[in-house]
Order: structure tokens, then sequence, then C-alpha cells
């Protein structure tokens, strides 16, 4: 047997946004049918960042995730976010791949928040707010632009140079550098920042606005104000990440939220087990922690379209 050695350009090229939106939510209704497993993310804090192991199996698929998160990488012309992926044989327990995971887990990520809006989001929403312009702020733009006709995108970063990067890296989608509270104002809203202090006020948001709360995934970040939580139907990718790490986890240890209020977990909605939007003024939140079905759900992508085109390192990882 053979292991393939995937580079973060072999994934690039191997990877689509609209088979990743539908392989993230076939992975979700297969979790929630109880054909897959996946244990809690487990985090290793140390000085300038944390690690994070992933491991999940869904059906004929095994992986797991080693990634990490350093805020001072760009300083050093790396990024924040650096991943690798061990892709392995079910049967045999054969690494079948060793795979760059940077771009899966930006991938995964908008995937995951593009499917949430499909089932949360007003079905005639056209306008979309980036509140943060990193590298995330792309996977969800593109993301959504696959499925929505967006006629306009409200971006908002306090680096003017981060979003006239964005805006020309997309001339044909349109794209507007916006206020803050006009970026809330959208019909969805994804916050992708790194804060630790609600930046998003509850008074900017419109009734039927749906957010994807992306930016909250270690403990104490949190980019809502509790009160949006409090009036939302809230849905969490997992609950015991979202209380620990996600966007609700510190206004439950504030006690300004309960777990008790949390509306359902996405895999409950995509099964169609928990009906999705049912009122065109109700605001809803999704709050994204990321968990690791999502990232075997597009190595399996990868690998399988990696296999059939070629072009990838090869070697016999047992024998050498």
């Amino acid at each position: 047997m053979a292991t393939l050695f995937i580079t973060r350009k072999d994934v690039g090229r191997l990877l689509d946004m609209p088979a990743a939106i539908k392989a993230v939510e076939r992975a979700f209704r297969e979790w929630d049918g109880g054909r897959a497993q996946m244990p809690p993310k487990s985090y290793l804090s140390l000085d300038k960042g944390d690690f994070r192991a992933m491991p999940a199996a869904l059906p004929g698929v095994v992986g797991m995730k080693w990634v990490n998160v350093h805020p001072g990488n760009p300083a050093r012309g790396l990024p924040t976010v650096m991943a690798v992926l061990v892709y392995n044989d079910p049967a045999t327990g054969y690494p079948l791949a060793v795979m760059d995971a940077t771009e899966i887990t930006a991938t995964r990520t908008g995937a995951t928040a593009a499917v949430a809006s499909r089932y949360l989001a007003r079905t005639d929403s056209h306008t979309l707010g980036l509140i943060g312009a990193g590298r995330q702020s792309y996977t969800q733009l593109t993301a959504h632009a696959a499925l929505f006709k967006l006629e306009q995108v409200r971006v908002y970063d306090r680096s003017g140079g981060a979003v006239k990067k964005l805006i020309d890296s997309f001339p044909r989608l349109p794209l507007v550098e916006a206020p803050l509270e006009a970026a809330a104002a959208s019909d969805i809203v994804c916050t992708v920042t790194p804060v630790r202090k609600p930046l998003v006020k509850k008074e900017w948001i419109l009734p039927g606005t749906h957010i994807n709360a992306i930016g909250a995934d270690a403990a104490g970040k949190e980019e809502l104000e509790p009160s949006i939580l409090n009036q939302a139907a809230v849905v969490v990718d997992n609950l015991e990440q979202a209380s620990a790490a996600g966007e609700i986890n510190v206004p439950l240890k504030k006690g300004l939220y309960k777990s008790s209020q949390v509306y359902a977990t996405l895999a409950e909605i995509v099964s169609g087990r928990k009906p999705g939007r049912r009122d065109s003024r109700a605001v809803t939140v999704f709050d994204s922690t990321g968990v690791a079905i999502e990232d075997v759900a597009l190595a399996r992508l990868v690998y399988e379209k990696a296999c059939r085109e070629g072009g990838c390192l090869s070697l016999d990882f047992i024998e050498g």
C-alpha cells in the first residue's frame, strides 16, 4: 500500500466549495443518524498559542486533524491557523494519506456556516455582512455566494488594507467596505474575529437576521453581546464544545445564558429532527466551534480526487 503526501497547494487544487458543502451536510446527517464517531476535541494550551487534536470516523472513513492557532504568526510570515490531517484505512489502520489541512479547515468552516444558513437564514436573504476580513472571510464569502443570490456584501475590519484585499479578490461579487453597525445590519452576518470582548451589539441586529458566530473557538472568546443570544434561536455544532469554547462559553460562565436555552444542534436541523427557521422575523445564531467530521468529510473528497488525478508524492510509509 502507498501513502499519499498531499500539500496545501494540492488541497487547493482538489477541493471545490459546492462539493464541500454537500459533503459537510451529509456528514452532519450521518452523525445524527448514529453513523459517526467523534470524541470532543482535545486542547493543548501554550504561551504563544494552542493545539487541538480532532479525531473522527464516518462510514468508510477515519482520520485525525492536528491543528494550531497562534495569533502572532502573521508577523512571522506564517498563517495563524495551520493543520495536518492523517487519513487512515478503517479496515487496517494504514495511513492512506498525510495531508495539509490548513485549507481544509478554512473551507469546511465556510461550508458548514453556509449549511447552517441554508436552514436558518431567510430564503430571500440577499445581503451578507462579514465582520472580519481575514482568511476565514474568504471561504465564508465563497460558500454563501454558492447558495444565496447576494446583492450586497458589507465588509468590516479594523484594517482597511484587509478589507481592500478581500474586495479586490472578488471583483465579480458586490462587496463594499462598511461600518461595523452596517455590516451587522445584514440578512446573514458572519463574525470571524478573534476578539475577547463583544463587538456586535443587539441594537444593530434586525428582525429576521441569521448570524454565523465563527470567531469564538476557545475559552474566553466572544463576539456577540449576550443579549443577542437571549433573544435568538441558538444552534450549536456540538454543545460540549460550544459550552467550553464557543460563542456561548463566556455568557454561560457569567450566568448570562443557560445551556438549556440552546435550541438544537446543526445535526438535528440537517436531519430534520428539529425544524430550522419557522418565523421570518426570528433572529437565529449558529455557534460554530468546528467539529472533526467536517474535516474528515473533506479529507475523503481530497483523497479520492487525488487518487483519480494523481500528481501527489506517494511512498510506502511502512516499508520506507
